[in-house]
């Protein structure tokens, strides 16, 4: 799993727009009466109580590879786990398994995928969403500006690969012996601000750069990218800019 620092707060900023793909997903998981529901990668926990809201007779486990994510979650009230998604199996109970915008993240998750669903009990679930834009400009020109001096060679980014297309995915999971529906869509976030697609992805994309350089380094970084992202994200007469968010969603039951 990336060591990649989080900033919950930062993360918090577009709560509304980053939230919506995970009730979509949530709406397809036709659970009824689970015994354990496990939130793989549950960041702050903001989205950790819906599962218990949800399922309230259920045993709901957080876990995420962030220590500042779980300290987070945990001030939220949710009992959050620190622990790599790569080491994780699913105790024999786990009749619910959410992922939500973690697996971009895991360079092996396409090997775990299966392995997974798998390990399920018969009539589980397991849903995940992850994001279908590191093609687009808000990431493409990251990797562009990061392959230039000085800072060539020095950030770990990842490339377009980083998740499948949903056609491999519905192969991974059928291929597990599941029911399996994939699909994508592509949200068309109105976001308001200066600069509001550099402040977009300084909470997801950008965090390997700020890990990767010193907070002056990090300023010059950002300086050279807004007027990039600030030509390929106009704004419109009205101030705010149109960012289209592309996402990928997969939900399957064992059989």
């Amino acid at each position: 799993m990336s060591t990649t620092t989080w900033d919950p707060a930062l993360y918090l900023r577009f709560d509304d727009h980053r939230s919506r793909p995970f009730h979509d997903l949530l709406a397809r998981v036709g659970a009824v009466d689970p015994r354990r529901v496990v939130d793989l990668g549950c960041g702050p926990g903001h989205l950790t109580a819906l599962l218990a809201t949800r399922w309230p007779d259920a045993e709901v486990v957080a876990l995420d590879s962030s220590a500042e994510m779980v300290a987070a979650a945990r001030e939220r009230g949710i009992t959050a786990e620190q622990a790599d998604v790569v080491d994780w199996v699913p105790p024999p109970d786990t009749d619910v398994v959410v992922t939500n915008a973690v697996l971009q993240w895991v360079p092996s998750h396409r090997q775990l995928l299966p392995r997974w669903v798998e390990a399920l009990p018969s009539g589980a679930w397991f849903a995940m969403q992850v994001p279908g834009n590191l093609g687009a400009p808000s990431h493409a020109l990251i990797r562009e500006l990061a392959g230039q001096e000085p800072w060539r060679g020095r950030i770990d980014l990842r490339g377009e690969l980083a998740v499948a297309e949903p056609a491999e995915y519905a192969e991974l999971l059928a291929g597990a012996a599941a029911d399996v529906d994939v699909w994508e869509t592509t949200y068309q976030q109105r976001l308001t601000g200066p600069d509001p697609v550099l402040e977009w992805i300084s909470g997801t994309a950008l965090r390997p750069v700020r890990d990767a350089l010193s907070a002056d380094e990090y300023g010059a970084f950002r300086s050279e990218l807004a007027p990039r992202l600030r030509a390929a994200y106009p704004a419109r007469p009205d101030g705010t800019t149109w960012f289209p968010f592309r996402r990928i969603f997969a939900v399957a039951r064992t059989l």
